[in-house]
């Protein structure tokens, strides 16, 4: 999830020269409260499920 934030700030706020720190505070606190107001959310589709069959070996189903 960080990384897709990330990648997500480099390709909307950074992809451009920033002259100063201020100006990288302003427009990361600017890109930042946009994002957070858009409220997106992430699609987790790696289920339990999933992980405990293509993991098996790090999700070991217990028998009682």
């Amino acid at each position: 999830m960080v990384e897709d934030e990330d990648a997500a700030l480099s390709r909307q706020c950074l992809d451009r020269h920033i002259p100063d720190l201020t100006t990288l505070q302003a427009e990361i606190a600017a890109w930042n409260t946009a994002r957070n107001n858009l409220s997106h959310k992430i699609d987790w589709q790696f289920t339990t499920a999933d992980a405990r069959t293509k993991l098996n070996r790090l999700y070991p189903v217990i028998d009682d």
